[in-house]
């Protein structure tokens, strides 16, 4: 089946992890690898963004302790910043090692990559699903 940017496999369309179409995760900021609004994935994406996060402070302070600063505005790259209540597609692995931490935001499932699935169980995304 072939694959394209939007992490779609034929006439389908890109699905969650619930099996379901993949709804939108955020627009404000607008989120996504391909800033789109979707935690669509593809070959370029090989941070593979696919968790749709709610973000919180403590999220956001693991993840510049990882050397992932989320929350500083960065405008020559078009990005505003993070802060807690933001939707965002995250990593699936930096999203896993927060759950390992005891530190994951809360997950939407309707709005999360099947593919995210690869990486961590679907058991850990539903114990912080929304």
């Amino acid at each position: 089946m072939p694959f394209d940017h939007t992490g779609r496999g034929g006439a389908g369309g890109a699905r969650n992890v619930l099996g379901g179409p993949l709804k939108a995760c955020g627009s404000h900021p607008v989120t996504g690898f391909f800033r789109d609004g979707c935690c669509n994935t593809g070959p370029q994406d090989r941070g593979m963004h696919t968790v749709c996060a709610v973000m919180t402070r403590d999220f956001l302070a693991f993840s510049m302790s990882r050397g992932n600063d989320l929350s500083t505005p960065r405008p020559e790259f078009d990005f505003p910043g993070l802060r807690p209540g933001d939707r965002w597609c995250l990593c699936a692995a930096r999203w896993l090692e927060a759950f390992e931490a005891g530190l994951a935001p809360g997950v939407d499932l309707a709005a999360t990559h099947l593919t995210t699935l690869d990486i961590v169980p679907l058991e850990a995304l539903k114990a912080h699903a929304l």
